[in-house]
């Protein structure tokens, strides 16, 4: 049967570029599976060895004290308040430690925005962990971190960038972006405007910096606004190209404020929309993460089928997400399984989706199946 939405589908499979307009018409559309095996058809030209990459990795998270008020947010805790802390670089170390025995390559740190820490306070951090683990991957800060170090110590974007990389950065993850809109993001948030995010992305790139780039929806948003999010990071990587890849989640709502005044939250078929939407829209970016701990396992190996080619960290630590509700956990055994049984041959990268070659120990049922064909579903 004939779709409104096929010749859309045609024109992105045929790499053509989808304007604003036909992103939207889109994500209105109720037919998802069939934007699902156009966005399967693009992850498969993109990707075809038949590979679906991993990393091995951990959170750390190391403050909690934040100067700003989130309301989708469970974690942080204002100055002066009786349960805040700051890691000390023992314990750091003691985590990555941790991590590396597990054959983990890097580390996220991401942490509040803390009123008293200034650049030099970065910079000793990044410094000492680098000069003990030359090797090892510091993906760390966010842009929301990045201002506030520029509003404490009165620095512009590319100097802080330049000395976090001097100093040891490896590359910055895509947090604080939840939706690249104003009109959403100062009614549940009062961090880093729109294009404060994407002026530190713009910085990061300059310097020679990757990052990703992220969306968290669900907070009070439509169409219009996750639209405007995607044209955003579409247009910052026609101009740089430093994005490695892009990760929509949705907005987990228990113990925040705003769960408590949102009505509907999104669907799991609104997750895999706007993850197959993405990877029709956004043409320049190469790999799409599913984000199974906050749709948890089972959805999260779907979206392999709904353009996503990598299956993201093994989680050994998480605390942002987690306190919001998000208590899926897996580990490197169960995340390769999903891999497999999704038809996918699973291999670990790094932060910069480099392939990691490492002894695993393999079970029996390693073979791969034959990968299912979603294009059945709509004959």
């Amino acid at each position: 049967m004939p779709s409104k939405i096929q010749p859309l589908l045609d024109k992105a499979v045929a790499g053509i570029r989808l304007t604003v307009a036909e992103c939207t018409e889109l994500l209105e559309s109720p037919d998802v599976a069939r934007i699902g095996v156009a966005a399967d058809e693009i992850r498969e030209r993109r990707h075809p060895d038949n590979v679906v990459t991993y990393i091995i990795d951990r959170n750390i998270n190391y403050t909690n004290v934040c100067n700003v008020v989130c309301t989708f947010c469970a974690f942080y805790r204002r100055p002066g308040a009786p349960d805040t802390y700051v890691r000390t670089l023992d314990q750091i170390c003691e985590k990555i430690d941790e991590t590396i025995a597990l054959g983990g390559t890097g580390v996220l740190m991401q942490g509040g925005l803390h009123p008293d820490f200034g650049i030099e306070w970065y910079e000793e951090l990044l410094r000492a962990l680098h000069a003990k683990y030359p090797t090892f991957q510091l993906h760390c800060f966010s842009p929301p971190e990045i201002h506030n170090i520029h509003l404490i110590s009165g620095l512009d974007y590319e100097t802080i960038m330049a000395r976090l990389k001097d100093a040891g950065l490896y590359s910055l993850p895509g947090g604080g972006g939840e939706i690249l809109d104003d009109e959403v993001r100062q009614r549940v948030s009062t961090k880093c405007t729109t294009d404060e995010w994407l002026d530190v992305m713009r910085a990061v790139h300059r310097v020679g910096l990757r990052s990703t780039a992220t969306m968290m929806f669900g907070i009070g948003d439509d169409v219009s606004h996750r639209v405007k999010h995607l044209q955003r990071v579409r247009d910052l990587q026609d101009e740089t190209g430093g994005f490695t890849a892009f990760i929509p989640w949705t907005f987990q709502r228990e113990n925040t404020a705003l769960g408590r005044r949102i009505k509907d939250e999104p669907t799991g078929v609104d997750y895999l929309k706007m993850l197959a939407v993405s990877r029709l829209f956004l043409d320049n970016i190469e790999n799409f993460q599913s984000s199974w701990l906050t749709q948890g396992l089972k959805l999260g190996q779907v979206a392999l089928r709904f353009g996503a080619n990598d299956m993201g960290s093994i989680m050994i630590e998480e605390n942002v997400v987690s306190a919001a509700g998000a208590h899926n956990r897996a580990d490197e055994k169960m995340l390769r399984y999903l891999i497999r049984e999704a038809g996918f041959t699973p291999q670990q990268r790094d932060i910069l989706y480099a392939r990691v070659n490492r002894t695993i120990e393999v079970p029996a049922k390693d073979a791969v199946p034959e990968p299912a064909n979603l294009a059945v579903l709509l004959s």
